[in-house]
């Protein structure tokens, strides 16, 4: 896995938002990424400390298309949540905040 991406995307719902909050982060993570690969990739991409790390498999939806509805399996995801130390942040998770 050298030179090759871990981190996917950041996952952006209300749930992740309202846990980023708590400084707690959800990234989506390439399907063979380990814990601690997930841990290192974050930390040096947000220049950040990571503290805890979670992760867990997601399985894809079922779901009809095309003109014969087929059934299409949607691909699994694996997630990692992270937690940082306290008063880190990540810029990404700030959402439209005014003062």
């Amino acid at each position: 896995m050298k030179n090759s991406v871990i981190v996917v995307r950041p996952i952006i719902s209300e749930r992740s938002l309202s846990d980023a909050q708590k400084g707690v982060f959800t990234f989506e993570v390439v399907k063979n990424a380990t814990k601690g690969k997930a841990a290192s990739e974050i930390s040096r991409l947000f220049n950040v400390k990571v503290t805890g790390i979670t992760s867990q498999i997601v399985k894809g939806k079922t779901r009809f298309a095309g003109r014969k509805r087929i059934k299409v399996r949607q691909p699994d995801i694996k997630k990692v949540r992270v937690t940082l130390t306290k008063g880190q942040t990540i810029t990404l998770f700030e959402v439209g905040q005014t003062a």
